[in-house]
């Protein structure tokens, strides 16, 4: 069983409910989650508009990202409320529970703060059930840049403020999106683990989005995690190696750098953006993803070191934070 560490879910249940739909995530996604072991995973809110067209183009106010980030929460909850087969949980002692249950289990996170005015709304959503927090996307906004900008770039002084207020509310800090001197920043600040939830190896595949080796050190040494990315741009440059064998080798280059105890699951599917966000050869959406574990074992690894990549170790992480 897997606990994916970032999904976009909410990205489509808002598109699809704010065409009228309901019940979105079970109609259009839950069996590919049962299919694929998917036991629980991070439902990011994602209100960005990113580099291309997006369904906020047709949307009354949708050139406001604060606007943006009230109908996604609103969707959200009316959506969660009609699925009594997932319980959103706070802690890995709530997970827990909620897998004996036989329920899936998912944790709450925002991803970028793109139209928040300063840490102090930080305040408002933790209290709505976040338990994870970015500063950016792939933008610059007031408080840091993304993996798009200036990598010499650090935090700005309210991202600086947000990072202590995230770990005096018990959000963990995820630095997957942010350009490397934020990164570097947030490494040297942090008072306790940090989280790269859907991010791979520069040493296989050299994108900014990507971690270098010292960066996947550091990461460890905040004892924190690095999720494993589905993305095709971000498994290899050639085409012909954007595979599940090669996102494999991204999982045992992380274990050989950080140790195994330190690498997770957050594949970040989203299929459902439309062309050019197709996944890894063999992980064409979440119902495939038991294939990354059968990679694993092929490499070599045993059960045990399978079962922490699924879903313990990401777990630790908020089980630090009871």
């Amino acid at each position: 069983m897997i606990f994916d560490g970032h999904s976009d879910l909410l990205y489509d249940v808002t598109r699809r409910r704010l065409a009228g739909e309901t019940r979105v995530l079970e109609r259009h996604h839950l069996d590919r989650l049962r299919r694929g072991g998917i036991e629980g995973l991070v439902l990011a809110l994602w209100y960005g508009r990113g580099q291309g067209q997006t369904f906020w183009e047709g949307v009354p106010g949708g050139e406001s990202a604060a606007h943006r980030l009230e109908i996604m929460l609103s969707c959200a909850q009316a959506e969660l409320a009609e699925c009594p087969w997932l319980a959103v949980v706070r802690t890995a002692q709530e997970a827990e529970a909620a897998r004996e249950q036989g329920k899936i289990y998912a944790f709450l996170a925002v991803e970028g703060m793109e139209g928040l005015e300063g840490p102090e709304e930080l305040d408002r959503l933790a209290a709505l059930g976040l338990r994870l927090g970015m500063l950016t996307w792939n933008e610059e906004n007031r408080f840091a840049s993304g993996a798009a900008q200036d990598p010499a770039l650090g935090l700005k002084d309210p991202g600086r403020r947000a990072l202590r207020r995230m770990e005096e509310l018990g959000m963990r800090i995820d630095v997957s999106h942010l350009n490397d001197g934020g990164f570097w920043e947030v490494l040297k600040q942090a008072r306790g683990p940090v989280v790269a939830s859907h991010s791979n190896c520069r040493a296989l595949c050299g994108v900014p989005r990507n971690l270098t080796d010292d960066q996947l050190r550091a990461i460890r040494d905040s004892g924190g995690v690095v999720g494993l990315n589905v993305h095709h741009k971000f498994v290899h440059e050639d085409p012909g190696k954007q595979t599940v064998e090669t996102l494999a080798l991204h999982a045992a280059h992380m274990a050989d750098v950080m140790g195994v105890e330190h690498v997770a699951c957050g594949f970040d599917f989203c299929e459902f953006f439309g062309p050019g966000n197709d996944a890894a050869a063999g992980l064409e959406d979440c119902g495939h993803a038991a294939a990354l574990l059968d990679c694993l074992e092929r490499l070599g690894m045993t059960p045990a070191e399978r079962q922490m990549i699924a879903r313990e170790n990401l777990l630790r992480i908020f089980r630090e934070t009871q």
